[in-house]
């Protein structure tokens, strides 16, 4: 791919807040006129009924007109009450706006690295000229673009028009925006790459068709910094990066949250041996791999709605069902109705709309046992938990010797497949044995791994857990996982490097969970030590549980870590 020389970015809730106080104001306005022209209610009650049909409806549908065929105006008192209504809409009352705050150190940055920049926006000419004065943002383009509602036919044009100012191929361009139906699908249009910034009114449109696809989706225009590298990898614009994410647990859903916004083709493989709580007592019912780490992965990098994933998260209440998960059921139910649990899985993944594909690394119901140094054996991860055991007293348990799986198992064709043609590859974080090492004990895992090309990367816990890797430095972290992975298998371990408050570690210590210290040394030889700031701030939940102050990773600071090793 060409080199980038040029970003076009979209004004209203791109580069500020439009959909706050600014649309409010207007919608009142509107109302206002509208009753005023002839409408049959209250201005009150037309305000009201504008959010109750944008919110029925979505931004793209004729509100006004709606508005008058509830009310049932006559289709010559309508034109004249729509017209009026548009018109306020529109007004020069756009006093109080300012630039959302990483917008201005953003298109600084973008200059510096000798970028055009291009301002393309929509709107009444007058009401624009003004937004852009105010908010400050003439002097920071090269070009600015003003597709005029009332004379202009197309905002097409002004994307070809920037294009010709500065001689540039589709290729050598950026857009940035946030509607699909308009900057998204026209720069779809003209292969142009796309960035969707998912702010304001329009961030839960649903594509429609495979021109409203962003190539990139991001929560705010900072994000798009690092993009640049990424797009100038020779990265074709169909596919973009392959990445496989390897784990299980809540460590594997935090890393596809974090890299699902740079790639659409990423694939999770999850570890099926939980053998605790509602999955294990499925998989003892059904004799099925277990599904709760699956159904974790599915939801995280779903595009369903809300509702959909809530759905998939609720559990029941009472005798008969406690502590179930509608998800679990629904995977066991979607696994026997089809007669293969892998068609279960796929089954599943269409009702979210997953972007990528989440695989079990086996498809067989398996075990992770475990022997202790001292010859204990444990014969499930359930029993090497031990729930419900004093941390005290787990800390005084023998260390861990070595895990294997019984019976033994193959790695599913579709994994190895995925870990063969990827760029780049992530283990963890997560449990080390239990979520991490489990997935390389399938056979084929190891090697499919040491065969592919891509970028090999650990992501370290944050903090030890006590029936695992209690008192566990990173260096001993790595030195397990490589038992199992071969040496010089990994190109790089990423972990955190800013400790977390004494508050924090004291809370933590009641369990018997330590800070992992790093005691490696950067000596030139695989793997790479990558240190960051990639944890979020803590949240500390009323209810005194073992899981009240756990350290989260940053989904956002963890994508753009990894992304940067890649490209």
């Amino acid at each position: 791919m060409a080199k980038i020389k040029a970003v076009f970015f979209d004004l209203d809730d791109t580069l500020f807040d439009c959909s706050g106080s600014l649309i409010d104001n207007a919608r009142k306005r509107a109302a206002e006129a509208m009753v005023e022209t002839g409408l049959p209610c209250s201005a009150k009650d037309a305000y009201k009924l504008q959010i109750k049909l944008f919110e029925e409806l979505g931004p793209l549908e004729n509100i006004f007109d709606r508005m008058c065929d509830q009310l049932g105006n006559t289709k010559d008192e309508r034109r004249e009450i729509v017209k009026a209504g548009f018109k306020a809409y529109n007004s020069d009352d756009v006093e109080h706006i300012k630039p959302f705050p990483d917008a201005i150190p953003t298109l600084k940055k973008l200059k510096k690295n000798g970028l055009k920049l291009v301002l393309i926006t929509s709107g009444i000419y007058e009401r624009q000229v003004k937004k852009i004065k105010i908010l400050g943002l003439e002097k920071m383009f090269d070009l600015v673009l003003i597709h005029d509602f009332e004379k202009d036919v197309s905002k097409f044009k002004k994307f070809e028009k920037a294009m010709e100012e500065f001689n540039l191929r589709p290729s050598n361009v950026l857009t940035v925006g946030d509607k699909i139906s308009s900057e998204i699908r026209m720069a779809n249009r003209l292969g142009i790459i796309s960035i969707r910034v998912l702010r304001g009114r329009f961030s839960k449109m649903k594509p429609r068709n495979e021109l409203e696809e962003p190539d990139y989706s991001v929560k705010n225009i900072a994000s798009v910094l690092p993009l640049l590298k990424l797009v100038e990898k020779k990265i074709p614009k169909e596919t973009g990066l392959k990445i496989v994410a390897i784990g299980g647990g809540t460590g594997l859903p935090s890393v596809l949250e974090a890299l699902k916004q740079y790639t659409k083709n990423i694939t999770a493989i999850v570890t099926v041996t939980d053998s605790g709580r509602s999955s294990g007592e499925l998989r003892k019912e059904f004799g099925i791999p277990a599904p709760g780490d699956l159904r974790n992965c599915l939801i995280a990098l779903s595009k369903s709605e809300k509702l959909m994933l809530d759905l998939f998260n609720y559990r029941f209440e009472g005798h008969l069902l406690k502590d179930m998960s509608f998800g679990n059921l629904l995977i066991v139910a979607l696994a026997k109705s089809t007669g293969d649990f892998m068609t279960g899985v796929r089954a599943a993944s269409r009702i979210l709309a997953i972007k990528g594909k989440v695989l079990p690394s086996t498809s067989q119901s398996v075990h992770v046992c475990t022997e202790l140094v001292n010859g204990t054996l444990f014969t499930n991860e359930d029993a090497l938990i031990q729930r419900g055991v004093l941390p005290e007293k787990i800390a005084e348990r023998p260390s861990i010797k070595r895990v294997y799986l019984k019976p033994e198992a193959k790695i599913l064709p579709e994994a190895k497949k995925a870990i063969l043609e990827a760029d780049l590859i992530v283990l963890g974080p997560g449990s080390l044995y239990t979520s991490v090492i489990t997935n390389l004990l399938v056979n084929g895992m190891k090697v499919a791994l040491k065969k592919s090309k891509a970028k090999k990367v650990y992501v370290a816990n944050v903090m030890t857990q006590v029936n695992q890797t209690h008192g566990f430095t990173l260096s001993k972290h790595v030195k397990e996982l490589e038992k199992y992975l071969g040496k010089g298998v990994l190109d790089f371990v990423v972990f955190n490097n800013k400790k977390p408050s004494k508050k924090i570690l004291d809370k933590y210590k009641q369990e018997q969970s330590f800070f992992v210290k790093n005691d490696l040394v950067k000596n030139g030889k695989k793997p790479k030590l990558v240190g960051a700031e990639i944890v979020e701030k803590p949240k500390f939940l009323k209810k005194k549980s073992s899981k009240q102050q756990l350290l989260r990773h940053d989904s956002k600071k963890l994508g753009k870590t990894l992304i940067g090793l890649v490209s």
